[in-house]
């Protein structure tokens, strides 16, 4: 019997549930981020993987934190990462348990909202801390790990524009198409309401 030690996917989901997104206090499986994996040769490890958001400044910390997990499990020789849009992450694949600890239960859109008519407003204080990253904290003083373009999003939230105009206006900001920008802004809007960030 050879002594070389075959690596299994559940070790490999195993070493994954160690990772966690940056932004949201979740291991990477159970937010739903883990599209599949695959053990070649009992060794080489590939693992198809998605984003909570196409912008997210952390793609780069979240592959290199799952290569660097994966990677600790005996035997694994080659880690590979690759990352897929489609299908597009959704709260829906995140694990149910958590999303109801995180505060997402319920239907998917607790918040019904016109698009046309509803002027959100931000709430709370934004601050940047010593380490460089960044913080909105609601009334209740409850904070929440943010990047700069949810923190533009939130401040493009004033009170004078519907859904629709701050859609328009970051669609031709980022020079993406408004069927993207629209899906990820509907996302972040309810990210922020749940989080007491926004009125709408």
């Amino acid at each position: 019997m050879s002594t070389q030690q075959t690596v299994t996917e559940e070790q490999v989901y195993a070493a994954l549930k160690k990772c966690m997104d940056p932004e949201i206090p979740v291991n990477v499986v159970d937010l739903g981020l883990i599209y599949g994996v695959k053990v070649a040769g009992g060794k080489d490890v590939d693992i198809k993987m998605t984003m909570t958001t196409r912008g997210c400044p952390l793609h780069d910390t979240l592959i290199s934190d799952v290569k660097r997990y994966v990677g600790k499990v005996n035997g694994v020789g080659n880690v590979n990462v690759d990352i897929v849009w489609d299908p597009p992450w959704s709260l829906e694949k995140m694990n149910q348990d958590v999303r109801e600890k995180l505060g997402f239960g319920g239907p998917k859109l607790r918040f019904q909202i016109d698009y046309e008519k509803s002027k959100p407003m931000k709430m709370g204080k934004f601050s940047k801390q010593d380490d460089g990253s960044l913080i909105l904290a609601n009334e209740k003083d409850q904070g929440f790990m943010v990047n700069d373009a949810i923190v533009e999003f939130w401040n493009a939230c004033d009170g004078t524009k519907t859904i629709n105009q701050i859609t328009d206006l970051f669609s031709a900001k980022l020079g993406l198409p408004r069927q993207q920008v629209e899906q990820e802004a509907v996302q972040l809007l309810q990210q922020l309401l749940e989080a007491e960030l926004l009125k709408a």
